[in-house]
């Protein structure tokens, strides 16, 4: 009877293993093929080591003025939109954290209804707001747009990590004569870096890959970030730039990969409250 357990046992990890195995398969191929595309000077559509290796292609995206302005904007969009949702994220999530207040059970579902709600399906009726107020157009507006959309989930992930913090270390602070905002830059924040990284990052990419929202509401070809700017690999008589293409998309990888192996040290040290609140 073991020995039967322990065969289903291990037919079920062999299972699990195989499954993993196909799933890394499917974003190996395609990074694959970028990384080569990248280098190949006549890339095609089918993933071929190039006869010789060439820089051609990442010279042809880092001289283009037109793409180093859309790298430009990207960063100044999702910069803004991240920096203020975590900001304004921190500032509501702390009276939803540590106050009983009226409601907040309520006002919790209803954040958690909101970041199920497709932003793509609002943007018509965005769209002819900014265009009455003056506002499309902008990278500043599109930004706090941006921000807006993602304040239901940037609020929801910060108030849990914050449930996180003891109360005691807060208590013993204000016992000292801190308030609410003392307390939250001086103890809460540093105790939850992880936290305010992982929701960072968490914005950040997703600002940084958004290619509907800055379609519809920017009109100048000059400021669209480097997502909107990717079409110009795609002709209109169905020819496609492969090598340039691929160059291109290796290039705006970079930023979010760097983010996360910059965040990756601070988040590997979780929140280091075990013990925090003794003595």
């Amino acid at each position: 009877m073991n020995r039967k357990k322990i065969n289903r046992r291990e037919r079920k990890t062999i299972i699990q293993y195989i499954v993993l195995v196909i799933l890394a398969l499917l974003f190996f191929v395609p990074l694959l093929w970028l990384l080569l595309a990248s280098i190949n000077p006549n890339a095609n559509p089918t993933i071929t080591m190039p006869k010789q290796f060439s820089l051609g292609n990442f010279a042809q995206v880092f001289t283009n003025p037109d793409n180093l302005r859309g790298f430009l904007n990207s960063f100044i969009i999702a910069g803004v939109t991240s920096v203020t949702v975590v900001v304004l994220a921190l500032l509501a999530s702390y009276p939803l954290s540590r106050y009983e207040l009226r409601g907040k059970g309520k006002f919790l579902y209803a954040i958690i209804f909101m970041t199920s709600l497709p932003v793509n399906a609002i943007l018509v009726p965005v769209f002819r707001m900014f265009i009455n107020l003056g506002l499309q157009d902008n990278l500043l507006s599109l930004a706090l747009f941006m921000a807006a959309t993602n304040m239901p989930y940037g609020i929801w992930m910060t108030k849990n990590f914050m449930d996180a913090v003891p109360v005691s270390l807060e208590e013993a602070a204000r016992v000292d004569g801190a308030n609410s905002i003392q307390v939250l830059k001086n103890v809460i924040i540093p105790l939850m870096k992880p936290g305010i990284l992982t929701v960072l990052i968490y914005v950040f990419t997703g600002a940084w890959g958004n290619f509907f929202t800055p379609f519809i509401l920017l009109q100048s070809t000059q400021k669209y970030p480097a997502a909107v700017r990717i079409y110009q690999y795609f002709n209109d008589g169905g020819i496609i730039e492969y090598g340039k293409l691929a160059a291109y998309s290796v290039v705006y990888m970079l930023p979010c990969i760097m983010l996360y192996a910059f965040a990756q040290k601070f988040m590997s040290q979780g929140f280091a409250l075990s013990g925090g609140d003794k003595g």
